[in-house]
C-alpha cells in the first residue's frame, strides 16, 4: 500500500540508472555525492589558493637565507679569512681552526666572541645584530660544520647583556701622534723596510727578492678597507716579520702602523694608537675620511 500517496516502486524506477542498473542507495545518497564531490572540489581549491599565497613567501624565505648566507661568507672572508684560513683551517696552535671546531655549538659563546674577541682574536664591535648573526650563521654551517643558524633576535638577545657603549672612528680622525708615527719609521727600518721597500710599496730593496703586498697608500687601503686596526695588529702579529713572526712588542708593532698611516698621508693627532685590542677595533680602515 502507498505511503502519503507515493509508489515506492515508481520511485525506484525514477532513481534507476540507464542500461537498466541502478545506483547503490537511493536519492539521499546520491544527493551526499554530490555533495562530497563539490566539497572535495572547494577543498581542492582552497588548497590552490593557499598555495599560491604561500609559495611567494616560500620562496621569500629562500632569498633571505641566500643574503644571509652570501653576506655571512663576505663579511668572513673580509674580516676572519686573513687568520683562520679561506677554508677555516686556522694557523694552529695561534688561531685555531674553526672548521669541526665543537666551540661553535654554542650559539651565544659565538656570538659573544665575535662582538668582545678572546685571546689572541680581535673584537668586532662595529658589526650590527644582523651581520654578527650573518656571520656566526656562517662559520656554523659552513664547511663541514652542522651546528645550524643563528637569528637576528638571537644574537640581540646576547648583545643586550653586554656592555657595549664605544663608537667607532675612521683612520682619518688624527689616531696616531707624530712622534709615534717616528717612532714607528726606526721599527720598520730594521724589521719590515728590507722587504717591503723604503716606500712601503711591496718593492723590497733588494732586486732578487720577490715584492710583498703594499704597507700604505691606495692599494694598501684598498685591500684592507672596512677593516679595523685591531686586525691590522692581530695579521701583522701573526705574520710579521715572515722570519720571525710576533718578535716585536705590541707597543712596536702599532708604532709601524702609525707609520704606515702617516706615510699614506693620513693626518696625526693628539693621541697614540693604542695598544688594547678592543680600543683598536674601534678605528676603522678606509680609503675616503
Amino acid at each position: 500500500m502507498p505511503i502519503s500517496g507515493r509508489d515506492p516502486r515508481g520511485m525506484r524506477e525514477a532513481w534507476a540508472c540507464p542500461g537498466g542498473s541502478r545506483p547503490v542507495g537511493g536519492p539521499r545518497t546520491a544527493a551526499r555525492r554530490r555533495a562530497a564531490g563539490t566539497g572535495l572540489a572547494g577543498r581542492s581549491l582552497l588548497y590552490g589558493l593557499l598555495a599560491g599565497l604561500l609559495a611567494p613567501c616560500a620562496a621569500a624565505a629562500q632569498d633571505d637565507d641566500d643574503a644571509l648566507a652570501e653576506q655571512g661568507q663576505r663579511l668572513y672572508e673580509q674580516q676572519c679569512a686573513l687568520c683562520h684560513g679561506s677554508a677555516g683551517e686556522g694557523r694552529p696552535p695561534a688561531v685555531p681552526a674553526l672548521r669541526d671546531n665543537e666551540r661553535l655549538g654554542l650559539a651565544a659563546r659565538t656570538v659573544r666572541f665575535i662582538r668582545q674577541g678572546a685571546a689572541s682574536m680581535p673584537p668586532f664591535p662595529a658589526l650590527t645584530a644582523a651581520e654578527v648573526a650573518a656571520l656566526a650563521s656562517h662559520v656554523r654551517t659552513a664547511w663541514t660544520n652542522d651546528f645550524g643558524s643563528v637569528t637576528t633576535g638571537e644574537v640581540a638577545d646576547v648583545l643586550d647583556g653586554l656592555a657595549d657603549g664605544s663608537e667607532t672612528a675612521s683612520v682619518w680622525d688624527g689616531v696616531f701622534t707624530e712622534a709615534q708615527a717616528a717612532r714607528g719609521r726606526d721599527v720598520y727600518t730594521g724589521a719590515c723596510g728590507l722587504c717591503h721597500g723604503r716606500r712601503l710599496n711591496g718593492a723590497p730593496d733588494d732586486p732578487d727578492m720577490r715584492s710583498t703586498p703594499p704597507l700604505a697608500r691606495a692599494r694598501f687601503l684598498r685591500e684592507w678597507e672596512g677593516r679595523s686596526l685591531a686586525v691590522l695588529l692581530a695579521f701583522t702579529r701573526l705574520t710579521m716579520p715572515e722570519d720571525n713572526p710576533g718578535s716585536l712588542t705590541d707597543a712596536e708593532y702599532v708604532d709601524v702602523i702609525a707609520y704606515m698611516l702617516s706615510v699614506g698621508r693620513m693626518p696625526a693627532g693628539g693621541g697614540e694608537i693604542p695598544t688594547d685590542s678592543g680600543r683598536l677595533a674601534e678605528i676603522v680602515i678606509g680609503r675616503e675620511r
